[in-house]
């Protein structure tokens, strides 16, 4: 738990900012495009249509999306900007239909007496309509604070930093601890948000100064407290830190922290890990250089990247092809195969396999109808289930997505019958659970590969050279370990990294030390 609560004020830090920079921007945007709607019923009716179609997109579709956009137009497309535009996105429908609202509501003798005086169109919504519907659209503004909130957890797997990472590593590493203190600091946040904002609404509607006053001095004080750790960073900017990017995943969090170690280690280089990131995110953010550095697999570059649909000949062949394409195409370097596979696997519980004499994936074909199978988010978008569906004959009765992490549980407790594994997954042997032998080449190699940047490569030989000394250094029963003491031991995936550090160096007595 002191890890954890150390790692807090940086998360909601990076929240609050987010938080406070769409709102403003979202603010900024609605009222005059509400105004203007409230002006012309038929542009009102366009402008709330566009803004409820976007608010019909799931939060997690709106912000990843933001990334090969922004990439496309050579922006930075990971981090602080796309999760910016998707939280700014998000929250201009409540905004909006209450400054319409509220413009339409106002009592048409007062804006007729207005008129009898003789102020101006500029005069008259300034100090006549603005006043009088402004409590409705600070409830709007209450509204889009408390959605921009939840949402903003959701920046994680693109690249931003918030609460949402001890979310997201929280539920996949199964420390509920992390998970608690997430969830409980967003609605913590979002309650003080709320009431410093109720607090705005309530002066406005009693046309008392002192709650509107001691709102914004609140929301001041928070903005300042949010951005003292970045101005801090930016007074201590030094050389450019290594950045590390992790996919969502146990194996991933520790050779990150593994990697981050390492490079920290030979080169004396300050790094820094992005983690929980999309799998296509992580690619993608390693070509545009928002990332120095990451760990992907020879099997999903060949179907998701390369898009070859068959099976390579061999794992020598599929690293080849890897490693020219991504370097003609990104200016991306393979530099190592780190020794072990993590291939995707169907498992069984041990029970079932030995009680129908299931023992490869082609046993399944006659039992499939009667079964269930659970797989991760994207397995049964991905080629290699429709490879393994059509070699096999395979149809389920069911097929259900689910979270990686409570995939293996949902087998255990017999929830579903099959799951799409991962062969270095602990959990495998932890929760008794059996990986079927894909007897016709189904599947393809997934050698973990150490993938560069073009600007790594360029610009700091050193620790590509330092990477280059990780080649076959780490074999599938140590990764097995490392994930089972995550995952059913609840250790920390710096610290697991740092034993493996240890072990590494330890072994390293006939190379050069890195």
């Amino acid at each position: 738990m002191r890890e954890l609560l150390e790692l807090l004020p940086s998360y909601l830090a990076a929240h609050v900012q987010l938080v406070l920079a769409a709102l403003a921007l979202a603010i900024s945007i609605s009222l005059p495009l509400g105004i203007a709607a409230a002006r012309a019923p038929r542009l009102g009716r366009t402008v709330l249509a566009v803004a409820a179609l976007v608010q019909t997109i799931p939060g997690l579709a709106l912000l990843a999306v933001m990334v090969p956009v922004l990439a496309a137009i050579g922006l930075r497309s990971i981090g602080f900007l796309p999760a910016l535009i998707g939280l700014t996105l998000y929250g201009l429908l409540p905004i909006l239909r209450n400054t319409v609202t509220g413009l339409t509501g106002v009592d048409p003798a007062m804006v007729e007496a207005a008129r009898g005086v003789g102020m101006t169109e500029r005069q008259k919504l300034a100090r006549v309509e603005l006043p009088l519907a402004m409590p409705v659209i600070v409830a709007g503004i209450r509204t889009a604070t408390v959605w921009t909130v939840g949402m903003a957890t959701l920046s994680t797997p693109v690249g931003a930093p918030s609460l949402g990472n001890l979310i997201f590593s929280g539920l996949q590493t199964r420390n509920y601890a992390s998970v608690l203190l997430g969830s409980a600091a967003a609605a913590l946040l979002a309650l003080l948000l709320d009431g410093l904002v109720h607090g705005i609404e309530l002066g406005l509607a009693r046309r008392h100064r002192a709650p509107i006053a001691a709102s914004l001095g609140g929301l001041a004080l928070l903005a300042i407290a949010a951005l003292a750790p970045a101005l801090g960073d930016t007074l201590r900017a030094g050389e450019r830190p290594v950045v590390i990017g992790a996919k969502t995943f146990t194996e991933q969090y520790v050779l990150s922290e593994l990697i981050a170690l390492w490079v920290g280690r030979s080169t004396g280089l300050p790094t820094e890990i992005r983690a929980s990131l999309g799998s296509t995110v992580a690619y993608d953010a390693l070509a545009s250089g928002d990332i120095d550095v990451y760990v992907d697999y020879s099997g999903t570059l060949w179907a998701t990247i390369l898009e070859r649909p068959a099976p390579p000949p061999d794992r020598a062949t599929a690293l080849a092809e890897i490693a020219r394409f991504v370097r003609e195409r990104h200016g991306i370097e393979l530099v190592c195969a780190l020794g072990f596979e993590n291939a995707y696997a169907l498992a069984i519980r041990s029970r079932d396999a030995d009680r129908l004499g299931i023992r490869r994936v082609g046993d399944l074909a006659a039992h499939a109808p009667s079964m269930s199978i659970g797989g991760d988010y994207e397995f049964f978008s991905r080629p290699e289930w429709r490879a393994v569906r059509d070699t096999y004959g395979l149809r389920f009765a069911t097929e259900r997505s689910m979270d990686s992490s409570l995939m293996y549980q949902a087998a255990a407790a017999g929830d579903v019958d099959v799951i799409s594994a991962f062969s270095t997954d602990g959990r495998i042997a932890g929760l008794d659970l059996r990986v079927l032998e894909d007897d016709r080449g189904a599947i393809p190699p997934y050698d973990a590969i150490v993938l560069a940047s073009a600007r790594l490569v360029r610009e700091q030989p050193a620790v590509i050279a330092a990477l280059r000394r990780l080649a076959g250094r780490i074999d599938a029963r140590t990764m097995r370990a490392a994930n089972l003491a995550v995952d059913e031991h609840g250790r920390a995936p710096a610290a697991v990294a740092q034993g493996m550090l240890l072990a590494l160096a330890g072994a390293a007595t006939d190379a050069p030390a890195p």
